[in-house]
């Protein structure tokens, strides 16, 4: 369809709840999947949320395969996930670098639980339902926080490791968001 213009933090929409999806399978909802999909892809992002291109839905998509992006990270399936529930499994929290296509250019240490239950729809109503651990699980957390209105620096617990990729990671070939 086409790729859509990403709103960048500041924009209100990106601090707002977003509305359950009600209605599956339609030509809307499709259309608004491959306007996300066509836009993830065009940027290199590992997910991205509705709201994250002016449409307040719970929809998000994510799928990691090789990226430039993410060179290290594991394989995470394409997903389309509609009104999500995550439950975390047990307490263990780890800490690791993050980016978002709605703070470009920056990075940041977020903390995110390492262990997840996930359960949603898929675009046709199918229910999806599964466990999930390491970087498959920081995506989900971090692409279903844009549904609460919520984005990844304000999760971020010491502002030392927040900043600019060129200059957090400069001599290292990490690409820019």
């Amino acid at each position: 369809m086409a790729i859509k213009t990403v709103l960048r933090m500041g924009e209100p929409l990106l601090l707002q709840q977003a509305q359950p999806v009600t209605a599956f399978n339609t030509p809307e909802l499709h259309a608004l999947i491959e306007d996300m999909q066509d836009t993830m892809q065009a940027m290199d992002g590992a997910g991205i949320a509705a709201p994250q291109i002016g449409v307040s839905l719970q929809v998000v998509i994510f799928g990691v395969g090789a990226n430039p992006r993410y060179p290290d990270a594991e394989l995470v399936p394409y997903t389309v996930l509609i009104n999500p529930t995550l439950n975390f499994i047990g307490d263990e929290i780890e800490e690791d670098w993050e980016g978002c296509l709605s703070v470009p250019g920056m990075r940041g240490v977020v903390p995110r639980y390492t262990r997840l239950h996930y359960t949603g729809f898929d675009q046709f109503g199918n229910s999806i339902d599964r466990l999930v651990s390491g970087f498959h699980a920081r995506v989900v957390q971090h692409e279903c926080d844009h549904l609460q209105g919520i984005l990844y620096p304000m999760r971020i617990t010491d502002l030392s490791q927040f900043g600019f990729t060129d200059v957090l990671f400069a001599g290292q070939n990490i690409v820019d968001d």
